[in-house]
Formats: C-alpha cells, structure tokens, sequence
C-alpha cells in the first residue's frame, strides 16, 4: 500500500527545494517565515555567518496581539519586523516562504513588511 506524505512533510520538502537556490548574505539576508496554527513568526538571518539579525513573532509581548493566527496578527508582525530592520540598518532581503503558499497569511506578512520599507 502507498503511504501518503502529510502536509508537514511535504512543506518541508518544499522548503529544501526552495532553500537549495535562496542563500542569505550580510547585504542581502533572507526573510524566514514560519507559520503555525496559533502563531507566525519571521527572522531575518545572515546564512554565511549563520546569526539571526532580527525577528518578530505573533508571541512577543510589546505586540500585544490577542489572535496571532490571522491576517491582521500577520500585518502587524510584519510590520514590525520591518521597523526592527530598519533600526539594524537592512533595507534589502531576500524571501524564503518557508514551503508555505505565498497566500493568506504569509502574503499579508510580506506585503506588510514590503509597505514599511523592506524590499524584495
């Protein structure tokens, strides 16, 4: 009998592919998203030096997000990533969507980080 894959697998499979041809850099870092049920978080890394510049989640407490499994938690969580960038001087990065349709939340975060300055 053939066994069928999860959705998790899959996703991750997906991500190596992706990952195989996206490479992060101290001028261009790459924008990581991941998305869970109840929460969305993004972080920008520098892959040659392999260190978290920045990051934002749905959790963090200055947010104060009551629902971080929605487009509006996404918007705001992009949206302060893209501050947070802008106080470490990164105006340009690259997106890793992480296996995950560019669609609902994932799309709301770029598009929300996207309209306060990053560019990718």
């Amino acid at each position: 009998m053939i066994k069928k894959r999860s959705r998790n697998e899959m996703r991750v499979v997906r991500h190596e592919r992706i990952r195989s041809d996206i490479f992060g850099t101290a001028e261009i870092p790459r924008l990581c998203v991941f998305r869970s049920n109840k929460h969305i978080s993004a972080q920008i890394i520098d892959d040659e030096t392999r260190t978290t510049l920045v990051s934002a989640s749905s959790n963090d407490k200055d947010l104060k997000l009551k629902n971080g499994s929605n487009k509006e938690g996404a918007q705001k969580v992009g949206a302060e990533l893209a501050k947070r960038a802008k106080k470490a001087k990164i105006k340009k990065v690259v997106f890793d969507r992480g296996g995950y349709l560019y669609h609902g939340r994932v799309a709301a975060l770029a598009d929300a980080a996207r309209e306060n300055g990053l560019e990718f």
